[in-house]
């Protein structure tokens, strides 16, 4: 069945999901603050910024006219960078109350927010008033945007407390390419997207350093614990981590040059300052600011987080990378168990 859906954020994920929708068959709205990207969405049906030599369907229409992009729409898709998602949520707010009108909200966002450490959907629950919202689903998985447009097979989960929201979000994006499963696990779900890109940072700064298999093998496997330590200690369930928005997303993410968490990570390997990464790559690096807030996290919930820790020193404190590895190498001998 055909929906109206509204798409607020038009970097690469944003638009991506936006073109798969419409290639789906529902009527898509993407919503942008930026005129001269829209003008190039909607007369050239490119977005050269975030998705090069990328056509997008000409069915697709964009706008920064966030009235418009929502009125009369079943569902709202946010993808915005962490430290958007309230200024956005609370405008959305005003605009859903103008219109008296309730929406399935969904996000694909990956992050913990600075300072107050909240998850996407809490900073929404917080701004977006419930007599406006039907619910709130989480859209996550192994999914670069790259592959998706290219239609590479990709599986992802939808998970919300209700799984019959879960459920209509799985039906609006499955396609022969992209696959959705669903999950009640909204804690683990939004833990695992964001803390994975810590240790895509670390991954991409071994390979820019010149380690290998094994030592990438071994960052990616323990980092996952940490993951599931922090995620458990908030009352995920642990058999989420080992799903796709776990170890999947993980996986992706801490191996691929799509990754701009590896490539910042890769860089710092190489010897770059982290403010010329930052200012080179042209797209918020998630995984600078959750590291942050993970440590932060981490220490007032006592979790011990020794990736996250060496990470958080190297990014925020000066220390050589190579001492930070060192430290994690002679740490204690323990069980893997512990």
């Amino acid at each position: 069945m055909t929906e109206k859906v509204a798409v607020l954020g038009a970097g690469s994920w944003g638009s991506v999901l936006a073109n798969l929708l419409v290639e789906n068959g529902h009527t898509v709205e993407l919503w942008s603050r930026d005129q001269e990207q829209v003008d190039c969405l909607n007369q050239e049906h490119v977005n050269p910024a975030y998705m090069k030599n990328f056509t997008y369907s000409s069915k697709l229409h964009a706008t920064t006219d966030m009235k418009a992009a929502v009125k009369g729409a079943d569902v709202i898709l946010i993808v915005i960078p962490t430290k958007g998602i309230r200024q956005v949520a609370r405008k959305l707010n005003a605009v859903l109350a103008e219109l008296d009108q309730q929406s399935l909200i969904v996000h694909a966002t990956k992050g913990l927010e600075q300072n107050t450490y909240k998850r996407p959907s809490e900073m929404l629950k917080e701004e977006i008033d419930p007599k406006y919202r039907r619910d709130i689903v989480v859209l996550s998985g192994p999914s670069h945007a790259e592959s998706v447009a290219i239609k590479d097979m990709t599986a992802v989960t939808a998970a919300c407390a209700n799984l019959a929201d879960a459920e209509k979000v799985q039906k609006l994006f499955s396609n022969s390419y992209f696959r959705v499963y669903t999950n009640d696990d909204v804690i683990g779900a939004e833990f695992g997207a964001a803390l994975k890109n810590i240790i895509a940072i670390g991954a991409g700064a071994l390979q820019g350093l010149g380690y290998h298999d094994n030592a990438r093998a071994a960052l990616i496997t323990r980092g996952l614990a940490e993951i599931r330590r922090l995620g458990v200690a908030f009352g995920a369930n642990p058999m989420t981590f080992i799903g796709l928005s776990g170890v999947g997303d993980l996986v992706v993410t801490a191996t691929s040059k799509n990754s701009r968490n590896w490539r910042a990570g890769y860089q710092l390997g190489q010897g770059q300052q982290l403010d010329d990464v930052i200012n080179n790559m042209g797209m918020v690096i998630e995984g600078v600011y959750t590291t942050k807030a993970a440590y932060e996290l981490s220490k007032k919930r006592q979790v011990p987080m020794p990736i996250t820790d060496a990470l958080y020193r190297v990014l925020y404190e000066g220390e050589d990378i190579k001492t930070a590895i060192s430290q994690l190498m002679s740490r204690d001998l323990t069980s893997e168990m512990e």
